[in-house]
C-alpha cells in the first residue's frame, strides 16, 4: 500500500532520514544538481519530470531528465543550484523551505557528482508550466503510484568488454521511457517515499544494500520490460 508521502507526518519523516546527508552533502562541492520536485497532480503523488529540448546540443538532448543543470559560482550550494536551474527551465519558484533534503548523488559519464535535490512543490497542474522552450520541450508527471507497479518497471543491464558491469532501473509506460541516471535518482526516491513497497533494480558485482553509481555508465547489453523477461536491444 502507498504510504501517504504528502502528509506531514510523511514529510517529517522523509526530512528526518535525509538530514544527515543532507548536512554532509551541502558542505561538499559537486558538479551539478537536479530538483526532484515531489507533487500533487489531480490529488495523486506524483514526481515532475521534464523532456529536454531536442535542440540541445550533447548526448542527453530529448532525453527524460529532472530540472537541474551544472553548479554555478555565484551558487550558494547544490540545493540553489537546483532551485535556480528549475526556475530558470520551468518557471517554477520552490522555496528552499519545501526542500526535504539531498539523496544519493550519483555521477555521469564524466564521472561528475550530479546532487538530488527533493523537494514538496505541492498541487500542481503540469500544463500550467511555461517551460523555457530552449531546453525544455515537455513537462509531465508520472503517478507514484504508476511508478510502483511492477509492469511498469524494467531494467538495463551494462557490459563493458563483454563483461557484465551493473544493472541499472528503467520506467515504462509514461508518456516517455525514464532511464539512465533519472531512473536512478527516481529509484533513490522511490526507496525513500516508499519503503518496502519498492524493489530496487541497482545491481553490482559483490555490492550489498543500496548501491549508487559511482562508475560512468557503459553500454546496455540487455533490457527488458519486466524482471523476468530478458531481450537484446
Amino acid at each position: 500500500m502507498l504510504p501517504d508521502c504528502l502528509s506531514a507526518e510523511g514529510e517529517l519523516r522523509c526530512r528526518r532520514l535525509l538530514a544527515g546527508a543532507t548536512a554532509r552533502l551541502r558542505a561538499r562541492p559537486a558538479s551539478a544538481a537536479v530538483l526532484v520536485p515531489l507533487c500533487s497532480v489531480r490529488g495523486v503523488p506524483a514526481l515532475l519530470y521534464t523532456l529536454r529540448s531536442s535542440r540541445l546540443t550533447g548526448r542527453h538532448k530529448g532525453d527524460v531528465s529532472f530540472p537541474g543543470g551544472k553548479c554555478d559560482p555565484a551558487d550558494q550550494d547544490v540545493v540553489h543550484t537546483a532551485l535556480r536551474e528549475t526556475q530558470e527551465e520551468l518557471g517554477l519558484a520552490v522555496p528552499e523551505e519545501h526542500v526535504w533534503g539531498l539523496l544519493q548523488p550519483v555521477y555521469d559519464p564524466q564521472k561528475a557528482t550530479v546532487v538530488p535535490v527533493l523537494a514538496g512543490v505541492g498541487p500542481l497542474d503540469p500544463q500550467s508550466l511555461r517551460p523555457n522552450s530552449e531546453e525544455v520541450d515537455e513537462v509531465f508527471a508520472l503517478p507514484l503510484a504508476h511508478l510502483l507497479q511492477t509492469q511498469n518497471q524494467g531494467y538495463t543491464h551494462f557490459c563493458q568488454h563483454g563483461h557484465f558491469r551493473y544493472t541499472l532501473p528503467v520506467f515504462l509506460h509514461g508518456p516517455h521511457r525514464v532511464w539512465g541516471l533519472t531512473a536512478v535518482i527516481t529509484e533513490f526516491a522511490l526507496q525513500l517515499l516508499a519503503p518496502g513497497t519498492y524493489q530496487p533494480r541497482l545491481s553490482y558485482p559483490g555490492a550489498e544494500g543500496l548501491a549508487h553509481p559511482q562508475q560512468p555508465l557503459v553500454s546496455p547489453c540487455q533490457a527488458s520490460s519486466t524482471s523476468g523477461l530478458n531481450k537484446g536491444l
